[in-house]
């Protein structure tokens, strides 16, 4: 059977003020009114039933979740007590299918991003379901037509075409945050996708490249799909999965495994716009600017006079926020933070909610 499981287990730091410790950006409202996980949710519309869904993520968060998805089982909502990497949090979903169903196929998903169109993306992902469930012994991945040379992506370059599947490749190489030359060279010479974080396995083959790849995560997420839905479960939980290594499914899995005779990686191209909502400038790609390229997404009513290129943000229903005479701002006022910088600084968000975790009040 395919099922689907959605990642949410990120803070989401450079969206401070918004996204807090205790409010990650996979929860916070965009422009359209609809969280990142309820898009990611909604996009599974139309190919997996609810019952197939699960959704990993902190286990603080479990609660905003179950009120913000409702259609989800409890026990469908798997929190993680610690942060462990995505391998991980990919396993301990992979084992508990195992357990239940020994021909579980699972879609990873991220729930960073915005998608589209969701037609797109239905068919990109039938076609990782069809690779797996034709050959269990593949390892799918999903690859973005880049549009710029960025850096902070990983790139995947494509191999030879998969007779009987549409856009689907043998991967020749994975490549993690080329420099900016590198990029550039990338996309002059076709081939390379970006690494979009998603994939389609097995369940079980995934356990099997945990056995041979990771040992000591096999045997605690074994453990720990042994207790799940006993009363031991959050015990065992709470016991070792702290104690796994931490260590992202690319490393863990994806680079052994490509050089294994035994697996296959496949790459699917998948022919969307995918926004990474990581940066305050990426939050206002999702706005219609005005005609002085201003982006305003207020909960109450915005002021701005002379102002140009500038984001305003605000949460707050009882709240003005007047800007005059500027350019190249982001402003960002929440009930107990507000954020000024500069559109070229925005990188130094995260430092900023770091220094501000560590003030009183």
């Amino acid at each position: 059977m395919r099922y689907a499981m959605i990642m949410a287990g990120g803070a989401g730091t450079r969206l401070w003020p918004m996204s807090r410790a205790d409010r990650p950006k996979q929860l916070i409202a965009l422009p359209s009114g609809k969280s990142l996980l309820q898009l990611a949710d909604n996009r599974l519309t139309g190919l997996i039933d609810p019952a197939q869904r699960y959704i990993c993520t902190g286990e603080r968060y479990h609660n905003q979740i179950v009120a913000a998805l409702p259609h989800y089982a409890a026990d469908h909502i798997i929190g993680e007590p610690a942060v462990r990497d995505t391998v991980n949090a990919i396993g301990l979903c992979a084992a508990i299918l195992c357990r239940d169903d020994p021909e579980a196929v699972l879609a990873v998903l991220t729930s960073d991003h915005v998608i589209d169109p969701t037609d797109r993306f239905h068919a990109a992902l039938s076609t990782g379901y069809q690779l797996v469930e034709a050959d269990r012994s593949r390892l799918v991945t999903f690859a973005i037509q880049p549009t710029f040379p960025a850096t902070g992506y990983g790139y995947v370059e494509r191999g030879k075409t998969i007779d009987g599947f549409r856009d689907a490749y043998e991967a020749q190489r994975f490549v993690e945050k080329p420099d900016e030359q590198t990029a550039q060279s990338y996309l002059a010479r076709g081939g390379f996708g970006w690494n979009s974080g998603m994939f389609v396995y097995a369940a079980e083959t995934f356990m099997e490249c945990l056995r041979r790849f990771l040992p000591e995560s096999f045997d605690g997420l074994t453990a720990i799909a042994q207790a799940w839905g006993s009363p031991d479960q959050d015990r065992v939980l709470d016991e070792v999965y702290p104690i796994l290594p931490k260590i992202s499914v690319d490393y863990a899995v994806m680079e052994p495994a490509g050089g294994d005779d035994a697996l296959s990686i496949c790459i699917v191209d998948m022919d969307v716009r995918w926004l990474d909502v990581g940066s305050w400038p990426a939050f206002a790609e999702m706005i219609e600017p005005d005609s002085a390229g201003n982006c305003v997404s207020c909960k109450h009513e915005a002021l701005l006079l002379g102002a140009s290129n500038t984001l305003v943000v605000s949460d707050d229903p009882s709240h003005t926020v007047a800007v005059i005479g500027v350019k190249d701002l982001i402003v960002v006022h929440t009930r107990d933070a507000t954020l000024v910088c500069p559109k070229d600084q925005a990188q130094r968000v995260k430092e900023a909610c770091e220094r501000a975790s560590t003030m009183s009040g």
